[in-house]
């Protein structure tokens, strides 16, 4: 039956979407294409779902197959299904109905591993490091992060009875929450830098982005009177709602001025978008920070301020987003995300990336990049991300602080110091001073050092014992064991200022939240450091907007 009524629904959606295609009018050839590969893949869903060997869920193949239809197009034409639906909630307004808190798979359970305060979870009394052992009495060993969403999500007001295992405890806790509308902040933090410096952070465009950042930037002037400089953090913000990226822009940029225009395939559906207002602050100095993962909403912001010098971006080159999307309902509390316009900035250029490999945008040369010109006449280019006027290399972490983070070492260790620590200070007080305990901790977790290194070790010994070649060379695997003991212990060291850092964010995550998380960050960021050399340097920020 369930067979039945999936396949019924799709026969449906099917002969709707030919009758819309013909009331549109078109081509004709193209409308017989249409109807006939709808009819194809209508009887081969049919076929499957009834003669396939094995138990088939119709949904899943469903899925599957619009997933790997739409694969085909960009990487940002989506289907969301219904249990996907409140991911989207979140991503376009900064709510959805859950537990305000952020988890991953951590060995054979979800475990929690950022609480959101004042929300549901913090509430309830949850802490990162606690794993979901089940779920109204049903074993959540082995689900997915996506399974023990979808379950943890529901209508505010309802409750869910979780088992948690905390470490350190040899008991496990019952926990009964109570479901309600998570409210997550898109400004986490802001304040002062230095004497003359503010700072505000913005995580994602969702609703009210704007309106924070304004409200974060008045409540700095009012009680910072000499302020004459703004680091706009961009930082790993995906972007967002389109509009809220125009009215931050006009927080800044004068009334009438271009912001961003889209073309689309069909003429009507062009669209531009201008500044309504007066500015808030056209004098102020503006510095942006961006990198690898900044993109769509971020790029235009920073797009914007570049082209139309009314400030200067620091970081790494962006991500290469320049596609407007557009959702549509199409039935069963689904809907598809679809491409349907690229986006210009006001020097005539797109962002978007032009090569894509694996679904993710590939660097191309300068020399393949088109040319156009900022209000002041200086060179831009299009066709993959906002290049920084101010390039910082971000290095790599070595491979010692990767496996640390692979292994989740650091989190681990922080759930420690929280076991034994009620408080701490305010999160820029915080300094961590026990870092011999760390080493400790560290040196506890065993030998498996995780580094490719390590790895053809293990595959050495492994080949070796298969060829018969393990005895004679086991005092050779021994010594190179050996030594990479002895580079963890050096490695402990030289990277301990960079270990330092980590832990206590890691740290104050668990008392104060992201807000903190993001203050003590600021200690020994060396991107804010630079930037706000920038800013002080007024003769050097004032030539790098001036065309030369």
């Amino acid at each position: 039956m369930k067979r039945l009524k999936s396949f019924r629904g799709f026969i449906i959606v099917s002969i709707v979407v030919i009758i819309c295609i013909a009331a549109a009018g078109g081509n004709h050839n193209r409308f017989f294409e249409i109807s006939k590969n709808l009819e194809i893949f209508t009887t081969l869903y049919k076929e499957v779902n009834t003669y396939y060997v094995d138990e088939v869920d119709p949904a899943k193949l469903m899925k599957t197959g619009v997933d790997a239809m739409l694969e085909s197009l960009d990487p940002y034409t989506n289907y969301i299904s219904e249990s996907q639906i409140e991911g989207y909630r979140y991503m376009t307004d900064g709510t959805y109905n859950g537990i305000g808190a952020r988890s991953e798979m951590i060995g054979e359970y979800v475990t929690i591993t950022l609480i959101h305060k004042d929300n549901a979870a913090h509430k309830a009394g949850i802490q990162a490091g606690d794993q979901i052992i089940s779920i109204d009495g049903y074993s959540a060993k082995g689900k997915t992060k996506e399974e023990v969403d979808q379950i943890l999500r529901g209508f505010p007001g309802t409750q869910v009875k979780l088992e948690i295992s905390r470490p350190g405890e040899s008991q496990t806790r019952e926990i009964m929450l109570t479901r309600e509308e998570a409210n997550i902040s898109n400004v986490p933090y802001y304040g002062m830098v230095s004497d003359n410096v503010g700072y505000i952070i913005l995580t994602t465009f969702t609703r009210n982005a704007s309106k924070n950042i304004l409200n974060a930037l008045k409540e700095l002037k009012v009680e910072n009177p000499e302020v004459d400089g703004i680091i706009l953090d961009l930082r790993n913000n995906g972007g967002g709602l389109l509009q809220e990226a125009v009215n931050i822009t006009n927080i800044f940029i004068p009334k009438n001025e271009m912001v961003v225009t889209t073309k689309a395939r069909v003429p009507e559906w062009d669209r531009s978008w201008k500044t309504l207002n007066n500015a808030n602050d056209e004098d102020i100095k503006l510095a942006v920070l961006i990198n690898n993962n900044s993109a769509s909403a971020s790029e235009i912001v920073s797009g914007v301020v570049q082209d139309l010098d009314r400030g200067v971006l620091v970081g790494q080159r962006s991500y290469g987003k320049g596609l407007v999307q557009n959702t549509k309902d199409i039935g069963y509390n689904s809907k598809v995300k679809i491409t349907t316009a690229k986006y210009y900035i006001p020097s005539g250029r797109c962002i978007q990336a032009v090569e894509y490999e694996n679904g993710e945008p590939v660097d191309i040369p300068d020399d393949r990049r088109s040319k156009f010109k900022t209000r002041n006449g200086r060179i831009v280019l299009d066709g993959g991300g906002v290049s920084p006027d101010v390039t910082i290399d971000k290095p790599e972490d070595p491979a010692f602080i990767k496996y640390l983070k692979k292994k989740k070492i650091i989190f681990h260790y922080a759930t420690k110091f929280v076991q034994k620590n009620e408080s701490i200070p305010a999160a820029k007080e915080f300094k961590f001073q026990d870092y011999p305990d760390f080493v400790s901790f560290v040196k506890d977790q065993g030998d498996d050092y995780g580094t490719s290194t390590e790895a053809m070790i293990h595959q050495l010994e492994s080949a070796a014992e298969k060829d018969r070649y393990l005895e004679a060379l086991k005092t050779e695997i021994l010594a190179l064991k050996s030594k990479l003991a002895i580079d963890k212990s050096q490695d402990l060291e030289k990277y301990k200022n960079q270990l330092i850092n980590l832990i206590e964010q890691e740290i104050v995550s668990r008392y104060h939240f992201e807000t903190g998380k993001v203050e003590i960050s600021l200690r020994n960021d060396p991107e804010v450091k630079k930037t706000i050399d920038v800013l002080n340097d007024d003769s050097n920020y004032q030539g790098i907007l001036i065309y030369k």
